[in-house]
């Protein structure tokens, strides 16, 4: 009997579920994403043979088709590579503002039907008033062209064939059902999303009929264009930015008050720029430039490098206080002094100094928190953003990330021309609206101009370990992107934990910044908390002074896939919280 009870105890312990999502481990290659799809798009490039940025391309593709609800085709991404004994670079797929989208243009801009007195943005967060050039397929055929393998009509056959139809999920239906009032505004939203005036059922197969259309024509454009695998990519690049892609755009746009001219987008196209860099307990921190939010990451680093976190204990109260301050320190800095480096001369060198860092973490009263928006004061200071009157609305981005069989690895953050979008005429295309993060204030250095990107949230991070990769993670969330993706970061640097559980581990949403969408508000000590944390831990917060707000169980905005690289194996994790998707072998 005793022997049986010892059984029966190892063969509880030997199924034991340890996590929401199964731990994903492999060998040899490993796709992350946000759902079967995309992650199937990846894998399936990979067993052709191809690498890490065919892949990454391929699963992109994927999520602008089943994914739209969050990421269009007309949307922005920026990604970091790294090729095997080669140095990380990054692609900068941002798009950027038209030449008509001037500050004077925006302060005397008409009203749009939806929007209610007093609550009128500077610029809008919705419609084609908003809409940046779209700079995602740039950049991943810059990608492609430089560093994948395979043709256009590779990467994209998996997009098509979804674009002719796929089961639809539930998230998706449930954007298309809650934004439908305004999608019926736009009769080719209306015509796209909501098949006989009604939409879809979860489960039902959806058919983009255009999208597949235009993803069929850069196809075909490669394979008529003359000259060696590069020369045909650029002939795609052509098609999308000069041809007869670029005219519909642009007609649709003139037709219909937009903006975009189809002079500005034949100026344009995506560029390499170099990973902004900072180090932390050994490793080595990638992450796009200062015309993004990622310097924030970095930035929070080196605050807590000053801290015995570990010691502090995961998640207790002097722990997350901690860190919620250092992070609200770095975003005071990324509200005040951040932008396109193009058109504004950033503190770069001093933001990202551990000097700086010792000075600014002084500021951190471990016995109270601070209800002050506090950036760093360099040089002459930027003006804080004219707010709106109300509260901001994103439907927000997705991920992408892959390791392949030779040690090359893509991670990204594609986002843009979410839901509720324009679709631009029978294009399929549906029209971003980032333009809602520039500001209007004279004097910043996001300020709202022509030929400029916006200062995006899209944050995709990469870590090495002397030298070679380590980690590879990207999250939707928004604002609370590097914020997510630091305490996932902090959970396996510093507590040693595995990936799946890294993801899963209750987080922290603070909202003490000035919102980088359109009504740019600002909630002063406000602190989010998932209902997991125990009681005991929020109250000791609140003692501190912190303005808890305590949601679900699994509620926080972000929802990251991470590939952990480490002995010879990866390592995958994905987060439940908004249905991420891992695989490898």
């Amino acid at each position: 009997m005793k022997f049986g009870l010892i059984f029966l105890g190892w063969a509880a312990a030997a199924v034991a579920q340890y996590s929401m999502f199964p731990a994903v481990r492999g060998t040899r290659e490993m796709v992350g994403a946000a759902n079967n799809f995309e992650v199937e798009a990846g894998y399936r490039l990979l067993q052709q043979g191809g690498n890490a940025v065919d892949a990454g391309v391929a699963a992109v593709l994927a999520a602008t088709v089943t994914e739209q609800a969050r990421v269009g085709l007309g949307g922005e991404m920026p990604l970091i590579i790294k090729m095997k004994g080669k140095p990380a670079r990054v692609v900068s797929g941002v798009g950027t503002a038209p030449q008509k989208a001037t500050v004077e243009y925006f302060r005397k801009r008409p009203r749009e039907p939806w929007e209610r007195e007093g609550r009128v943005p500077p610029i809008p967060s919705e419609g084609l008033q908003a809409a940046i050039l779209p700079g995602l397929v740039s950049g991943l055929l810059l990608a492609l062209e430089e560093n994948g393998t395979k043709s256009f009509g590779e990467v994209a056959a998996p997009a098509i064939e979804y674009a002719e139809g796929f089961p639809i999920g539930e998230e998706y239906v449930s954007f298309i059902r809650n934004t439908a009032p305004l999608l019926m505004l736009w009769p080719t939203s209306r015509d796209f999303f909501l098949p006989g005036g009604v939409p879809p059922e979860r489960g039902q197969i959806f058919r983009m009929a255009n999208l597949a259309r235009t993803l069929k024509e850069m196809a075909a454009a490669e394979k008529k264009a003359r000259g060696n695998r590069q020369k045909k990519i650029r002939a795609v690049h052509e098609l999308f930015y000069q041809g007869d892609i670029a005219k519909r755009i642009a007609a649709f746009n003139e037709a219909n008050q937009g903006l975009i001219a189809l002079e500005d987008l034949k100026k344009f196209r995506a560029e390499w720029d170099e990973p902004r860099r900072g180090t932390f307990a050994g490793y080595e921190v990638l992450k796009p430039g200062f015309w993004t939010q990622g310097p924030v990451m970095i930035q929070a680093l080196n605050l807590l490098a000053g801290y015995d976190l570990k010691a502090m204990g995961h998640n207790s109260p002097e722990y997350l206080h901690t860190v919620i301050e250092a992070v609200k320190l770095a975003f005071a800095d990324r509200d005040r002094h951040y932008g396109d480096p193009k058109f504004s001369k950033i503190p770069e060198e001093t933001l990202l100094s551990m000097a700086y860092a010792e000075e600014r973490r002084k500021l951190i009263n471990p016995a109270s928190a601070s209800l002050e928006h506090r950036p760093g004061t360099i040089g002459t200071m930027p003006p804080t953003p004219t707010q709106g009157g109300g509260e901001s609305s994103a439907q927000d981005t997705t991920c992408v990330n892959v390791v392949d069989r030779w040690g090359n690895v893509f991670t990204a953050t594609p986002s843009g021309a979410w839901l509720p979008s324009v679709i631009a005429g029978d294009t399929g295309i549906p029209m971003s609206t980032r333009g809602q993060s520039f500001v209007i204030d004279a004097g910043h250095p996001n300020q709202v101009g022509p030929g400029k990107r916006p200062r995006v949230t899209l944050s995709p991070t990469m870590v090495l370990k002397n030298g070679e990769p380590y980690l590879a993670m990207s999250t939707p969330g928004g604002d609370n992107q590097d914020q997510a993706m630091l305490q996932v970061l902090l959970n396996m640097l510093v507590f040693g934990m595995h990936a799946q559980d890294a993801v899963e581990a209750p987080r922290f949403q603070t909202e003490h910044f000035y919102s980088s969408f359109a009504q740019k508000e600002f909630q002063a000590g406000l602190v989010n908390l998932e209902s997991r944390f125990p009681r005991a831990t929020m109250e000791a917060l609140r003692a501190k002074g912190h303005k808890i707000v305590v949601k679900g169980d699994w509620s926080n905005g972000s929802a990251p896939t991470v590939i952990r690289i480490e002995g010879g194996v990866l390592e995958g994790g994905a987060d439940p919280r908004r249905g991420r998707f891992i695989f490898g072998r």
